[in-house]
């Protein structure tokens, strides 16, 4: 059921734009940057608990913005700490959100769109397609959920924009995110903890490089050849791996940040050692590194992982022929750890596919 909220999104604002409304309530700059510091560093959870904010401003605040518009559908706890919450917003669209934890590190994965309109075979995210993309506030939502379940001397340390949709697809309200998660007045994180995912367009890659912000860019590859790429990718048909690899190159002139290409086996399509062999000329001489992930199961989706040693030849042949790659290691395992997994499941909606 949606959330009966209808106003607007205190998160939608950026600095300047919260600034601008504090100014026009008589108010200093610096209270706007007060604000900040109770949402991104205090994590509190209501407008009316920021304390040393007067209590008119706290009440014009109440009367024209809400901290939070999602409601907590799912909550999924895996037995090696990886949380992963299902939000129902307003009009009823939900999104998923994950928390990941590591030794010392608490990596956060967020998602960008209700549904996905790239059509990934081996993803579930996209299988309902593609509702709308997320605002600005609804990006940044995800990290004060998450945030909130960390204990109180644990902060977030990473965020990755790999949740369910298309990134640059939304764009216009990503930079302002993604601006505010870098900012020191927001979450503070350098942008080298910051990774932005892509199943590569090359006209939005260079409109991000023109932040002249050194994001992580991830590249969702997924085949050595347009002809593979395109049975997985479909949208592939459209772009080719030639604009990909130009577009990406044009990134990291422009911000030093080396692209990381990921690359999900899927077994018996393209993790093949020839393939292995055709990615290594494809990239080998770039600045570039290799994520290889094996596939996380999806039970309607007639794909499944390799095994680990069809995964480790992989790996070796890539190493031998010059190209930097590791495998990531797989988190959330025993719940639906995998983008819109959860999603799908609460949606009760059977979506078989198979590779054409």
């Amino acid at each position: 059921m949606a959330s009966p909220r209808t106003k607007p999104l205190l998160l939608n604002l950026t600095r300047s734009e919260l600034t601008s409304w504090c100014a026009d309530r008589g108010q200093a700059a610096y209270r706007a940057d007060q604000i900040r510091r109770w949402i991104f560093g205090k994590r509190v959870s209501s407008i009316d608990d920021m304390h040393d904010v007067p209590s008119s401003l706290r009440r014009a605040l109440m009367d024209d913005f809400d901290l939070f518009s999602s409601d907590v559908q799912a909550h999924q706890v895996s037995k090696d700490g990886t949380e992963k919450l299902l939000l129902i917003l307003p009009d009823g669209s939900d999104v998923e959100c994950v928390l990941m934890r590591e030794e010392d590190r608490r990596t956060v994965c967020l998602s960008t769109q209700v549904g996905c309109a790239m059509g990934c075979i081996f993803c579930a995210s996209g299988l309902l397609g593609v509702k709308r993309n997320l605002t600005t506030g609804e990006i940044l939502e995800q990290i004060l959920r998450l945030d909130r379940l960390l204990p109180i001397e644990e902060r977030i340390t990473n965020v990755v924009i790999m949740g369910m949709g298309e990134p640059l697809a939304n764009l216009n309200a990503l930079i302002p995110a993604l601006l505010t998660l870098n900012e020191k007045g927001g979450l503070g994180l350098g942008a080298r903890r910051i990774t932005v995912s892509t199943v590569g367009l090359p006209d939005k890659m260079r409109e991000l490089a023109k932040t002249e912000i050194p994001f992580n860019l991830a590249v969702s590859l997924h085949a050595p050849n347009d002809e593979l790429r395109s049975r997985i990718v479909p949208v592939n048909r459209n772009i080719g791996i030639a604009a990909i690899l130009e577009a990406a190159e044009e990134y990291f002139d422009k911000t030093g940040r080396r692209v990381t290409y990921e690359y999900v086996l899927l077994a018996d399509v393209n993790d093949e050692i020839a393939q292995a062999k055709e990615l290594v000329r494809l990239l080998k001489g770039r600045n570039a590194h290799v994520n290889l992930i094996p596939m996380n199961s999806v039970s309607t989706i007639a794909l499944e992982a390799p095994g680990a040693p069809s995964t480790g030849r992989f790996l070796e042949t890539l190493l031998a022929g010059g190209v930097n790659a590791t495998v990531r290691k797989r988190k959330g395992a025993d719940i639906d750890a995998a983008c819109g997994q959860l999603r799908l499941q609460q949606q009760a909606r059977p979506v078989n596919v198979e590779l054409a």
